[in-house]
């Protein structure tokens, strides 16, 4: 199982541009980088939680280019919680090695987005899921 001392967080570009900033995710030199296998998006509400459940194999890139959204990981190895805001108000990249459980949140008051840039295609049967009680974490 990760550690939650794995995931890494790497401060993104805005480049200011007229008529639209322009908004960095991922390069194929970047740190982090592990291949590509899907680009996704999950939409995520103002207070609404999606947790918990951890990838087995697949390495997530993690990039919230609206909204703001609380990312909560979870070591049941060590028994311990780290927490990573990101989205408009902190651009940033969180690179998720498998193993390790997470959950998030929206905390903006309006729908943000999530993009997930992950090493390998999607596949239900790589991911483990558990129900929001079964892991202690006042949201």
């Amino acid at each position: 199982m990760g550690s939650v001392n794995d995931v890494l967080i790497t401060p993104l570009q805005k480049i200011e541009a007229e008529g639209g900033d322009v908004l960095h995710a991922m390069k194929s030199t970047d740190i982090g980088f592990q291949g590509f296998g899907e680009a996704y998006f999950s939409w995520v509400t103002g207070g609404s939680i999606k947790a918990w459940k951890r990838h087995n194999m697949m390495t997530m890139n993690l990039v919230v280019p609206i909204g703001n959204v609380r990312f909560v990981f979870f070591s049941m190895k060590e028994c311990r919680f780290r927490i990573e805001d990101i989205g408009s108000d902190r651009y940033a990249r969180l690179t998720v090695p498998p193993g390790i459980w997470f959950g998030f949140q929206g905390l903006a008051s309006y729908n943000s987005l999530v993009l997930n840039l992950s090493n390998i295609v999607h596949d239900p049967d790589e991911v483990s899921r558990m129900q929001l009680s079964e892991i202690q974490y006042s949201w």
